[in-house]
């Protein structure tokens, strides 16, 4: 059996489970499975001497700091991977609630679109090994660990590009084409989704950032599909009305509250950071 095969099978399953579908059907994607590869476009893993994987370990340690805050709670709630869950993240973004059953076409979008991503990213995992944050420092992270453990391999899954990134980037880059009015934001809370990862410590920082590089690579390849483009037009008539009676989704200032504060943290002498936008350091204790 094929390196190749393996982990398309492994990402089928993996997509039928995060659709929360109630069949063993899986969700086919866009493109045929040999006709794009992305682990060509993302930049290579970092290894250890290279100046961004010691980045990512002072990145990793100081953001321990964030254990119990605010922005850790939105962290563990973003480690939900499923499609109603991200359906739920960006409701706020798009000023309306969104659920499988008020939005059932953009769901489907939107599972077909992370297949195909999916399926790029975890080949690129495969191909760059790179081991997840807390596997090389001690360090709490936000979600259970056999989550992050890969049964069949007998290992924990590996880091690069970062999955749940992949996932919420996806998203982010569908909700856009489609209200083009509410970008900001969506574009907003689809880096903070992806920033939860290593705020959770579930993956490097460069993981993240790798994970928005294969989504939006593949999603440009995506685009140029006729069946993709025919679908985000029935999308746009379901999105409109749903807009124009739906219901405004809870929580949204605290939420915002939150986004604002980036987390990217500027590392000091002592492992400490600072917040961004003028915005106070996040503090938190472990």
């Amino acid at each position: 059996m094929s390196k190749r095969f393996t982990v398309l099978s492994g990402v089928v399953l993996a997509m039928a489970c995060a659709a929360g579908a109630g069949s063993a059907e899986p969700v086919a994607g866009y493109l045929a499975t040999d006709e794009f590869a992305v682990v060509d476009i993302v930049e290579p893993a970092p290894r250890p001497g290279d100046p961004r994987y010691e980045t990512d370990r002072e990145i990793f340690r100081a953001t321990r700091a964030l254990i119990g805050t605010p922005r850790w709670a939105l962290a563990t709630s973003d480690a939900k991977l499923d499609t109603a869950s991200l359906l739920r993240d960006f409701s706020c973004a798009v000023g309306v609630a969104l659920t499988k059953e008020n939005a059932p076409r953009l769901a489907r979008v939107l599972d077909r679109a992370s297949t195909d991503t999916a399926r790029e990213t975890d080949e690129a995992k495969a191909v760059f090994k790179r081991h997840r944050p807390y596997t090389i420092d001690e360090g709490r992270i936000c979600q259970p660990r056999e989550e992050l453990y890969d049964v069949q391999a007998g290992r924990v899954s590996y880091d690069y590009p970062s999955g749940h990134t992949t996932r919420g980037w996806t998203y982010a880059l569908v909700l856009s084409s489609l209200v083009p009015d509410r970008t900001q934001r969506i574009l907003e809370r689809g880096r903070a989704y992806g920033d939860s990862r290593f705020v959770c410590g579930a993956h490097n920082e460069s993981a993240v950032e790798a994970g928005m590089v294969s989504a939006t690579a593949t999603m440009t390849a995506v685009a140029g599909k006729p069946a993709y483009q025919s679908d985000l037009a029935d999308v746009r008539a379901e999105l409109e009305a749903l807009r124009a009676n739906g219901t405004p989704p809870p929580g949204c200032a605290a939420e915002a509250e939150i986004l604002n504060q980036r987390v990217m943290p500027h590392l000091s002498p002592n492992g400490g950071f600072k917040g961004e936008r003028g915005a106070p350091a996040l503090q938190g204790s472990d």
